[in-house]
């Protein structure tokens, strides 16, 4: 009885005899060998064994009829028809390849609803072998992580097979983009980022589950969960804005990094390309360049949520994150150039996205005398060997480079590809500065001058400069930056004119003409204003009050003889004339002090307090002296205040002008002789300290730099000292205060021995308060620790700083703070200072103009065999279709550093370089050389700090915008060009389409109402309107 395949029944053939079909068969299995990548069938041994002594008995008839191909035993069960592990070859099964296959399954068939069991050649690192076990992969939806299918994938398969079939199993859209990943663990998945890579190289076995990731329509990714910024959950579903007006906000100081994207971001033929998915087809994750694909794949994604028309700003956390990883000056949260930033990316998206995955060796070739045109041709031809990419196809140009030796007079030529145009800007040799004249004279306020000095002037041209205007000699002016009420910086007549930035506060103060001289009859002294406050520095442990600086420092000169606390009290207060009022006589006030104290002796004099020493050994630190012209309180400053500006040029470490033991007579031991005040006469004998160091103060050879040092104008070097304090006789002589008043009175107590125990004592006086005290204080306006000890001397190198202390209620009584802040404009300030602006054109002619290397960078000459100094021009050979010009505003010399405000005039439309180009025929079908501007990098600030925003025109509705990280308003054509331009974005006009949509409302009204509907944030206080004015913030 003959059993017919029911194929062949269908299709009306026969099978053919038995011989034949052993024949085919054999000779199948005989001469095919394992390719791979070739299919194989797996079938039950049994079967296999039954049809091979069928078909040898030669009988049709025979019982041995294996019947139709039946693998029902190599399966765990028939309903996932799994295979059963552990299955041996040539004993459970056979492998027969592809056509033997098809043969058996035509002459024989198949139990029906069973799989054919189709099995790949795969090359394993050890040989080729038949894949019996494929890989078994669970898949499911990143959406419905509950819903899961197996499929059987060969460990050759490609990523995208897996893809394929995840996108027909869950029936997902043709256009959806998708991402894959690999559940490594239970709580951590794995991006399968290149699916162009195999399930072997991917690590992808049995049991793995591989989850399906669909974009949202708002360009975001569900496993991402971004931070958009939302004005309230309603708006997340339901704002509809226009695609590319997005804001970007700021993650801190990232500004430079959200400009350069907004830009890039609004260059219409590589946003395109990415919003058409098309880089997913070019990821490069070989290239040892590039960025395994990362940096394109995370600029893609800010580039599709921007795009999508649903966010008000977006987060590009993930794009930092990736930028700094791969870019380690980009780290952290500094301020960093927009220009390096778009370099950068622009070089990484190449690598990404680059088309030649293994770059050939190219030698570059000399010009040599060959045409230009056949040179160009090469080297572009060259470049393209090894970069193809679409940065490549939109942003690279070609320009020529021509070195000639100055010995030899060799000429190389050669032409290499741009990325961008960086031209310099005309440089001005001079510079305007605005300063503040104080002069000699009290009477007189500050005069603000605004004075031309050489760029790389010293501040002796300052000085000179001012004195042209205000006829004082300039040897008579020392130069000071003022900062938050004291001198940040006092300079030297050569220091650099480098080191003054236009933002400092400048003053400039007019000193004798004696103190000029080198006969050390003079000191300069800083004088700060300092104020105590009303409440008491307990945290300090002491009986001090804080002190807070205010008005203005000054530099005045004092005689030697004068430096003691009567005339220092009065050359003060003629110095303050102008807005310090002396006191009437009528409003003199004598007033009754009582002091409770356990030291014997106390020396009050100049305003100092002076302590003596305690029982312990220890000095009493600065605020728990006391003061003698004062309202009994302290006036020493605690340690608290804020150092803003350390200044690493001065010496802070300021000595102070107080005393320990025995002060009084050392201190009214001086050539002069002046008779103190507030306090009783000591024995001259009594000197502080054993040591015998002495302070005064005294003036060295020059007028900013000389210091306090050792003298005898405070007391007298040569004086006995001895260690015990003097003792304080009855009866001593009163002496007047620099005050208007005539007497004073007071009760002292009987004089102690010294050897006596000191006792409690209660002093009574009545006396007469001065207006302000004197203290030294070092560069900071603030009393350092132990700057009064017996130990403490002057140094010759530190400059003298003294601080004059006010109480709140005799300032308030006889300071006048309007009139201490009044000054007058000179006349140079009323000239109004012309912007310089430059054209465009001259930025580039200045950037084709030959040039001279320098020393750091030489030129190996081929003939000469030796580095020269050769000459250099760059010519443009040919432009692409988006030109960046990066305007070079940040000058930096081996003599200053600076940013060039200068406005540079570029035009928003017919950009023409067919003047520039050195290719001056174009062949037909070359594109034209006419470009429009597109986008615009402004930075705001100076060299340390500033903020970045930017313009950019919308390519689907023509309409300006101005991006200030998450904040978006329209901008008008004519507030585009500014001094703060950086990046300029051309697109070329033939390459250009047009708007798609209608421009919004431009009327005054709408303007506004639009305005305030697209901005980012509705918390931001940021006036909107037609005018769409800025308020910049510096980072």
């Amino acid at each position: 009885m003959t059993t017919t395949n029911p194929s062949n029944a269908s299709s009306g053939t026969e099978p053919p005899g038995l011989e034949t079909q052993r024949r085919e068969i054999q000779s199948l299995l005989r001469e095919c060998e394992l390719r791979e990548g070739d299919s194989w069938y797996v079938v039950e041994h049994h079967w296999y064994e039954q049809w091979k002594e069928f078909v040898e008995t030669g009988d049709q008839n025979s019982s041995s009829f294996p019947g139709q191909i039946d693998n029902t035993e190599l399966f765990d069960d028939l309903d996932s028809f799994h295979l059963k592990e552990r299955l041996v070859e040539n004993e459970d099964y056979v492998l027969v390849p592809a056509e033997a296959w098809h043969k058996l399954l035509t002459w024989y068939g198949m139990v029906e609803g069973q799989p054919a069991m189709e099995r790949k050649v795969v090359d394993l690192p050890s040989t080729l072998k038949v894949e019996v076990y494929p890989v078994e992969l669970f898949l499911c939806l990143h959406s419905n992580m509950d819903n899961v299918l197996s499929a059987l994938f060969s460990r050759t398969d490609q990523i995208h097979t897996i893809e394929k079939v995840m996108r027909v199993d869950f029936s997902v859209p043709a256009g959806s983009e998708c991402r894959l990943w690999m559940k490594s663990s239970d709580i951590s998945c794995e991006r399968l980022r290149n699916v162009h890579m195999s399930l072997l190289d991917a690590c992808l076995s049995t049991g793995m589950t591989v989850i399906m990731e669909m974009r949202n329509a708002d360009g975001t990714w569900p496993s991402s969960k971004p931070q958009i910024m939302r004005n309230s959950e309603h708006d997340q579903d339901s704002y509809r804005g226009q695609p590319g007006v997005c804001g970007l906000t700021n993650l801190g100081n990232t500004c430079f990094m959200n400009s350069a994207l907004q830009c890039l971001s609004n260059t219409p033929p590589l946003t395109e390309y990415i919003l058409r998915s098309a880089y997913l087809d070019e990821l490069n994750f070989t290239n040892p360049l590039g960025m395994k694909g990362e940096i394109a794949e995370a600029y893609a994604d800010v580039v599709k949520q921007m795009w999508s028309g649903r966010h008000y700003s977006v987060v590009p956390r993930i794009f930092k994150t990736k930028v700094g990883h791969f870019a380690s000056q980009f780290l952290g949260y500094q301020q960093h150039d927009s220009q390096e930033l778009l370099s950068f990316l622009l070089d990484g998206l190449h690598e990404d996205l680059n088309r030649i995955k293994n770059k050939e060796y190219v030698e570059l070739r000399d010009g040599d005398g060959r045409p230009d045109q056949e040179v160009a041709e090469e080297a572009w031809r060259n470049h393209r060997r090894r970069n193809d990419s679409v940065i490549v196809d939109i942003f690279h140009g070609l320009f020529k480079s021509t070195l000639v030796c100055p010995e030899c007079h060799k000429v190389s030529v050669t032409f290499d590809p741009f990325c961008y145009l960086s031209v310099p800007l005309p440089v001005s040799k001079d510079r305007v500065m605005e300063v503040f004249f104080v002069s000699l004279d009290p009477n007189e306020k500050p005069v603000q001058h605004r004075v031309v000095v050489p760029k790389v002037g010293k501040v002796s041209d300052l000085c000179a400069a001012l004195s042209e205007m205000t006829s004082i000699p300039a040897i008579q002016m020392v130069v000071a930056d003022v900062f938050n009420h004291r001198f940040y910086k006092i300079y030297h007549a050569d220091e650099s004119l480098s080191c003054i930035l236009d933002r400092d506060d400048i003053f400039v103060y007019e000193l004798n003409s004696s103190c000029v001289e080198e006969d050390g009859e003079e000191v300069v002294l800083a004088l700060y204003l300092r104020e105590r406050s009303h409440y008491q520095d307990y945290g300090s442990g002491s009986n001090s009050y804080g002190t807070s600086l205010f008005g203005h420092p000054l530099l005045l000169a004092v005689p030697r003889r004068d430096c003691h606390r009567e005339a220092l009290y009065s050359i003060f207060l003629q110095r303050l004339a102008r807005y310090v009022r002396p006191p009437d006589p009528s409003e003199d006030v004598e007033e009754e002090e009582e002091d409770d104290e356990e030291e014997v002796y106390k020396s009050q004099i100049n305003g100092i307090s002076d302590d003596e020493e305690q029982e312990d050994g220890e000095r009493a630190g600065p605020s728990q002296r006391r003061e003698c012209c004062g309202d009994g309180k302290s006036d020493s400053q605690p340690d608290g205040t804020a150092v803003i500006k350390p200044n690493p040029e001065l010496n802070h470490s300021q000595p102070s002008l107080q005393h320990g033991e025995g002060a009084t007579s050392k201190l009214l031991r001086n050539e002069m002789n002046p008779p103190s005040l507030c306090s009783t006469s000591t024995n001259a004998n009594h000197n502080a300290g054993a040591s015998g160091e002495t302070n005064a103060i005294t003036n060295a050879s020059s007028i900013t730099s000389d210091a306090i040092a050792s003298g005898s104008t405070f007391g007298n070097a040569n004086a006995n000292t001895s260690a015990a304090p003097p003792a304080e006789p009855q009866g001593a002589e009163h002496h007047q205060q620099p005050c208007e008043t005539t007497e004073e009175e007071e009760a002292c107590t009987p004089s102690l021995s010294a050897n006596e125990q000191p006792a409690k004592r209660r002093f009574f006086r009545k006396r007469r308060k001065c207006l302000f005290t004197i203290q030294a204080v070092n560069s900071n306006g603030t009393t350092e620790k132990g700057m009064g000890g017996a130990s403490s001397t002057f140094s010759f190198s530190s400059q003298p700083y003294v601080a004059i202390d006010w109480d709140p209620d005799m300032k308030k009584r006889y300071y006048n703070e309007n009139e201490a802040e009044k000054y007058v404009k000179h006349a140079s300030m009323e000239v109004p200072q012309q912007q310089t602006t430059v054209q465009l054109q001259e930025c580039i002619e200045l950037f084709t103009t030959m040039e001279t290397l320098e020393e750091e960078n030489p030129w190996y000459c081929p003939v000469c065999k030796k580095h020269q100094l050769a000459t250099k021009k760059l010519d443009l050979w040919s432009l692409p279709e988006i030109l960046v010009i990066h305007l070079k505003r940040f000058s930096y010399t081996k003599f200053s550093r600076e940013k060039l405000d200068s406005i540079v005039d570029f035009p928003l439309r017919d950009l023409d370089f067919s003047g520039c180009l050195l290719k001056k025929k174009l062949d037909s079908g070359e594109p034209p050389s006419c470009y429009d501007l597109i986008a615009v990098s402004n930075h705001y600030g100076g060299l340390r700090d500033g903020h970045y925003t930017s313009y950019a025109r919308n390519k689907d509705n023509g309409q300006w915008y101005y991006f200030d990280d998450s904040k978006v308003t329209y901008a008008r054509e004519e507030q585009i060009v500014t001094n703060a331009a950086y990046l300029l974005f051309y697109h070329r006009q033939d390459k250009i389409r047009k708007p798609t949509l209608p421009p919004p409302s431009t009327s005054s009204a709408s303007l506004v109402q639009a305005a305030n509907d697209i901005t980012s944030c509705k918390n931001d206080n940021m006036e909107l309107g037609a005018a769409s004015c800025v308020t910049m913030e510096t980072e």
